[in-house]
């Protein structure tokens, strides 16, 4: 294998990103290894018959081709980008394309797949698929439900039955009333908190995703998609451009960003994460074919009687949380990324760092601070280990 050969395989497949395959020769035999991904789709695994391995060297072939064109043709690739508010944040994409019509046609379209996404699955906007699923809460009637919000809620439905309810897209009615409190600056009666927390609960969403159909089971359960439809918006924007040939691309929303092949020239895209105060001095990573999520109070919290009240609400006890935490997570997708961090930032490092460990596609740091100012970092090893970008 030579060493341009040697340098696209390091990189990662452009052709299968989202599964990172490595290729090793040994023996003159090209194996491709795939890992499962805890929260991600089954990968198969190549057995040793002379028919597979044949499969395995004509796949890797195409790959090591394409990634050969890739580097080709964006030798003379310029960086575009592009930016629209989106799900009430800022949206913004990156590109390196040698057309520029063709990158903004692209970035475009990206955005408008956003858009179409938040059509179904905002909290916020009444006539959505997610509200009007809601509104049937505890009538006994199912729902036939897009492919898109389908999929979105069976992966919730997972992340809530593994985390014991800590990540739970049945506490709408709890998030709506601390999301109130934080514009009036007045904590909401513990009364009302008790009985929307009657409401919560990930049993009562009955998913058939076979045949795309839901049923809210409980009166006056409300959805809410705020810790996991970012992360699967930036995902499919990024699998847009990827589709009009644009590989070397970063989407990036609210603090999380998914990223595919490198720039060119460059070892990946150069990320900076935040620290636990806005002053902080930021900390730079290397991202290619991956995605960071942050999950934290760093701008949205009620802060009442000396006590900091969290954007984010544990589920469990449908209060916001009052220990400031800030939880970096790596994934091979934004949507993991996104939702791991909202259940580690409600579990904390002690609970919430068992769903990364023993996963070498996973990385997570949670950064604390408690009541009398005492701050505690815990990071998994993938995280501590994961290329840093220097300053």
């Amino acid at each position: 294998m030579n060493r341009a050969s040697q340098a696209l395989v390091h990189r990662g497949s452009p052709h299968h990103p989202d599964l990172g395959p490595l290729l090793e020769e040994t023996n003159k035999r090209v194996q491709v290894s795939r890992s499962v991904f805890k929260y991600g789709s089954p990968c198969r695994f190549l057995g040793r018959s002379k028919a597979v391995r044949r499969t395995a060297l004509h796949d890797a072939a195409a790959k090591t081709l394409l990634a050969l064109f890739i580097l080709v043709t964006t030798a003379q690739a310029e960086r575009h980008e592009f930016s629209r508010p989106l799900m009430g944040m800022a949206f913004r994409i990156v590109v390196y394309a040698d057309d520029a019509g063709l990158a903004k046609r692209s970035a475009h379209a990206a955005f408008d797949r956003v858009a179409a996404l938040n059509q179904i699955m905002s909290d916020y906007d009444p006539e959505s698929e997610l509200n009007r699923l809601s509104d049937l809460a505890g009538s006994g009637k199912s729902a036939r439900i897009s492919k898109e919000l389908c999929a979105v809620l069976d992966r919730a439905q997972k992340l809530a039955s593994d985390t014991g309810g800590a990540f739970d897209v049945t506490a709408g009615a709890s998030v709506q009333l601390w999301r109130r409190a934080r514009r009036l600056k007045r904590l909401p009666p513990e009364q009302v908190l008790d009985t929307a927390l009657k409401t919560v609960s990930f049993r009562r969403l009955k998913l058939d995703a076979k045949n795309s159909t839901a049923e809210v089971t409980g009166p006056g359960t409300r959805l809410d998609l705020g810790g996991i439809a970012k992360g699967h918006a930036l995902d499919e924007a990024l699998a847009v451009l990827k589709g009009q040939g644009l590989w070397q691309a970063l989407v990036s929303a609210g603090g999380d960003i998914v990223a595919g092949v490198a720039p060119p020239g460059k070892k990946g895209w150069r990320v900076a994460l935040v620290g636990l105060r806005e002053e902080s001095k930021p900390e730079f990573l290397w991202l290619e074919n991956a995605a960071v999520a942050t999950s934290g109070d760093l701008y949205q919290f009620l802060e009442m009687d000396g006590t900091r009240y969290s954007h984010i609400v544990d589920p469990r006890t449908g209060r916001a949380l009052t220990e400031q935490r800030l939880v970096h997570v790596i994934a091979l997708d934004a949507i993991t990324a996104d939702s791991l961090a909202t259940a580690i930032s409600v579990l904390g490092p002690g609970e919430g760092m068992r769903l990364v460990d023993g996963d070498k596609r996973l990385g997570a740091r949670v950064v604390s601070r408690d009541a009398i100012g005492q701050v505690r970092l815990a990071e998994s090893p993938v995280f501590h280990t994961w290329p840093r970008a220097g300053d």
